[in-house]
């Protein structure tokens, strides 16, 4: 199983950074008393941080278990996506680019 980030890559990399990590814990407590996230804790539990454009950033909010993340010394931009952690990802996943 694992869990992808998306984060704009409009975003400062120092912003990204941190927009990345609070992600990972807003999913985790979001979605944290459900079976998927109690079988991806079992472990391994992987984590997918890809950089997207803004069309693919807006395309992937139709994704269901996601958690939109915004900051606040970017005027409440949106900035990060995360998603709860599945087997199984839609096709346009397998093409996003990693954040490297």
């Amino acid at each position: 199983m694992k869990m992808y980030i998306l984060v704009k890559d409009t975003i400062p990399e120092g912003v990204a950074i941190l927009a990345a990590a609070h992600a990972s814990l807003a999913m985790y407590l979001k979605f944290k008393d459900t079976p998927e996230i109690k079988e991806w804790l079992s472990g391994p539990f992987y984590k997918v941080v890809c950089k997207v454009n803004e069309k693919e950033f807006e395309n992937a909010k139709q994704y269901e278990d996601s958690v939109l993340l915004t900051e606040s010394s970017l005027d409440n931009q949106e900035v990060a996506l995360a998603f709860k952690p599945r087997d199984e990802w839609p096709k346009p996943f397998r093409f996003y680019k990693l954040y490297r």
